[in-house]
């Protein structure tokens, strides 16, 4: 009878002492990004012209894994990533539609992997930079762990990753923002550290353009997106105090102020995301998206059109100096990624 529970008290030690190393070993190796990190300083920045329209395209590709054949366990599915012939695919028809849109003159990505079980370990980001060969590449990590043991049927294992953005002209600084807060102990160690990148640009004038790349928390209670828009709050007023131009673009996970949905189908809006506040900032500034097409859908189950729930959560800000020309949401049924991509126009005010 010793002999047994001896036994049984080793067979229940065993998988508790390896949470404990693998807690101890992701404390220590934690990704603890400082408040305010500089990705890149340039001594030849370029002078934009303040009377030209400029375009910007912004998406989510879900590390080219969350295509429409895909569910995924955070969503109450069941997988963590495709095959591997899939993901590649995947990744190959986002570098051909970005070809598409020569004339774009930003492009602000997220979910952009670098190195990643989840996505076969392909290094996304340089193989976007090689096919975007005209663009200055920056990159802002918001996702560095060595193993996240989720699901444990199929552990994503390690991941790095993060927003990129692809501009066609030299920025003075592109500067890597930590968004506040953190999910609690242990979770808060497998999960993203989020951020927005700010590229500046000089302007004509002498002030400044800012391009912002977020992308917003999700999956808790409201209380981190919260936090987060307070802080994004209090950068955007004091930016725009100074006389600059700013441009807020990505995925929030929160639909925008007063979005109501004109696209036929499900929304899941009210049950999982947030609404933006409509007092969040003074109504001089701009919410700029489109209703008439989703821009992200539930990843509970593989896409169906018509069946499946979608919503908008990726979309612009802009400071009230600038004035939005267009914007349309383009309908690629998502095809390669639960988000699809928005565009816009815009054009600086005097």
């Amino acid at each position: 009878m010793k002999k047994i529970v001896k036994i049984l008290l080793i067979i229940v030690a065993i998988p508790l002492v390896l949470v404990g190393i693998l807690l101890a070993y992701t404390s220590i190796v934690d990704y603890k990004p400082e408040p305010i990190e500089n990705l890149y300083k340039s001594q030849k920045a370029d002078i934009l012209n303040d009377t030209l329209e400029y375009k910007l395209m912004i998406w989510n590709l879900g590390y080219c894994s969350l295509s429409a054949d895909m569910d995924f366990f955070y969503d109450g599915g069941a997988n963590v990533r495709n095959s591997e012939e899939n993901t590649k695919r995947n990744l190959e028809a986002v570098k051909t539609f970005l070809l598409k849109y020569p004339d774009m003159d930003f492009f602000l990505l997220q979910e952009v992997d670098k190195h990643s079980k989840r996505s076969y370990g392909m290094n996304e980001f340089d193989e976007i930079s090689q096919t975007l060969k005209e663009y200055k590449p920056f990159f802002a990590v918001n996702y560095d762990v060595d193993f996240v043991p989720q699901p444990l049927t199929e552990p994503m294992g390690g991941v790095l990753s993060g927003v990129a953005t692809f501009s066609k002209f030299e920025p003075i600084i592109s500067d890597r923002y930590a968004f506040p807060g953190s999910f609690s102990f242990p979770v808060g160690l497998f999960m993203l550290d989020r951020c927005f990148m700010v590229n500046r640009y000089k302007l004509q004038t002498g002030k400044e353009l800012l391009i912002i790349n977020t992308h917003n928390s999700a999956y808790d209670d409201g209380t981190l997106r919260k936090g987060e828009m307070e802080y994004l709050n209090k950068f955007l007023l004091e930016e725009y105090a100074k006389g600059n131009y700013v441009l807020v673009g990505g995925d929030w996970n929160q639909s925008p102020p007063n979005f109501k949905p004109e696209f036929d189908g499900e929304v899941f809006d009210s049950e999982d995301f947030m609404k933006i506040e409509e007092n969040y900032l003074p109504k001089e500034w701009n919410w700029v998206y489109s209703a008439n097409i989703p821009t992200n859908r539930r990843v509970k189950k593989p896409y169906k059109k018509g069946e499946t729930a979608t919503t908008v959560i990726d979309f612009f800000l802009l400071s009230p100096n600038i004035e939005k020309v267009e914007t349309s949401n383009v309908d690629l049924n998502f095809q390669n990624s639960d988000h699809q991509p928005v565009l816009l126009k815009i054009k600086l005010k005097k």
